[in-house]
């Protein structure tokens, strides 16, 4: 037999031993779907796929990745090399794709108001890719895409269980707490010193931990570099009208705010099919962008001798049917409250006050049958209502790309800062990988 036939006999032969391993692997394992197989020196290993595959040699190992650490309130974040230690039971280790700034990691670097605690790793709007997972998780695996978010749902407590709350006890957000649930301690270190953690998220890292709870799976076809921004704002103002204002076709809307989450409201208003939505600001070059966000009217009420509530009751004959309140000053909070009609008016708060503001408005508002709400997170349970949030950008029913102003590399994170200190743009998204 010549030298070429004994090859392809051989090759024949390995080919059907091959072909029957696999055989024999589905027979007793029908239930586990492989994306492909890996012939390695030591024998045959599963891989889900290509992004499995490049990350889970890393499992139970700690990687060290760089990270933008902020070490001083209101100074710029530096970019160190931090190690990031492996998942402990119930939690995840994920690879960071894309992330956004949000104005609470503003807020928490200035540290005006609050206790500072620092050093820290801020970012809580993002989206990344499972690399491990701790003990006890069943539902994710290496590979899966993800949305990190600052609350969670632990899916145990009474508000978990109940179809009215999102209000997570286990998981609720937290802006003290600089370390993990489960053992009191960071996942993040620079030379054995530990690094404090942000809302549970710390997504300004390559890669981070997160409590199972705070991440929703979704679905890999959605391009992360959109949809990281609905773990945060967007989602917030979008649920505010659609979950708890919930406008009728036809109905008018007045949101209070036109910035990142007020334009959210509004694009909610829109999909509800609102036929009127005037958007309320006291910065008037916000009112050419608002259009984009089915915005019809504008007010400024700097531009009035009189409560706002007022003119918007003029405006409308009475009154609006929904307003939605996305500032977080009393003020502003109040007249949403005035301004919607009689007998079936609702008023939703999401702006976040000064926690020694009075809200004061006269019985006579309540008793004529207007409606005051509060909303945390658009009343959206991160693990059960984002993945069909996602869906909904998917369909081409919500716009997220006219939301999107800037984009910028890692290395350029602290231009986002800026950029959000000037009050220019809506979201800036950081490239973690550039």
């Amino acid at each position: 037999m010549s030298s070429y036939m004994r090859h392809k006999l051989r090759g024949s032969t390995l080919t059907l031993l091959f072909n029957k391993l696999i055989k024999n692997f589905d027979t007793y394992s029908s239930s586990f779907k492989p994306a492909y197989w890996s012939l390695q020196p030591k024998g045959v290993r599963l891989i889900h796929s290509p992004t499995e595959s490049a990350m889970s040699s890393t499992t139970g190992l700690v990687i060290p990745c760089k990270a933008a650490v902020a070490w001083e309130a209101g100074k710029p974040l530096v970019i160190e090399q931090v190690e990031v230690a492996p998942p402990q039971a119930l939690e995840v280790r994920i690879k960071i794709k894309y992330t956004s700034l949000c104005h609470t990691d503003l807020y928490f670097w200035e540290a005006k108001g609050q206790t500072p605690l620092f050093p820290r790793i801020f970012g809580h709007e993002a989206a990344g890719v499972v690399e491990s997972v701790g003990e006890g998780i069943s539902d994710l695996k290496v590979g899966d895409h993800v949305l990190p978010v600052f609350t969670g749902e632990c899916g145990e407590c009474k508000h978990c269980e109940s179809e009215e709350s999102n209000m997570c006890d286990l998981l609720r957000i937290n802006t003290d707490r600089g370390v993990m649930l489960s053992d009191g301690k960071s996942r993040f270190s620079i030379d054995g010193v530990p690094i404090n953690h942000f809302l549970g998220t710390s997504t300004f890292s390559e890669y981070t931990v997160v409590h199972r709870g705070c991440l929703a799976k979704i679905n890999p076809l959605a391009p992360l570099d959109k949809v990281c921004i609905l773990s945060c704002g967007i989602s917030t103002g979008l649920g505010a009208t659609l979950n708890v204002a919930k406008p009728k076709k036809g109905s008018s809307v007045a949101v209070f705010g036109l910035g990142a989450v007020g334009l959210a409201a509004a694009e909610g208003a829109r999909i509800a099919g609102a036929s009127r939505i005037i958007g309320v600001d006291l910065n008037p070059s916000r009112f050419e962008e608002a259009k984009k966000f089915g915005v019809t009217d504008f007010v400024n009420p700097k531009e009035h001798d009189r409560p706002v509530q007022e003119v918007i009751a003029e405006m409308t004959n009475g009154g609006v049917d929904r307003s939605v309140e996305c500032t977080g000053h009393i003020d502003a909070m109040i007249s949403a409250f005035e301004c919607v009609h009689d007998g079936w008016g609702v008023a939703v708060l999401v702006g976040v006050p000064n926690k020694e503001a009075v809200f004061m408005t006269k019985p006579i508002n309540v008793l004529n049958e207007r409606t005051l709400k509060g909303t945390f997170f658009g009343n959206y349970k991160p693990r059960t209502d984002l993945p069909s949030v996602v869906d909904m950008y998917m369909k081409k029913k919500l716009e997220l790309d006219k939301f999107i102003t800037h984009r910028l590399s890692f290395s350029d994170i602290n231009k986002a800062f800026e950029l959000m200190v000037k009050g220019q743009g809506l979201r800036c998204i950081i490239n973690m990988e550039e």
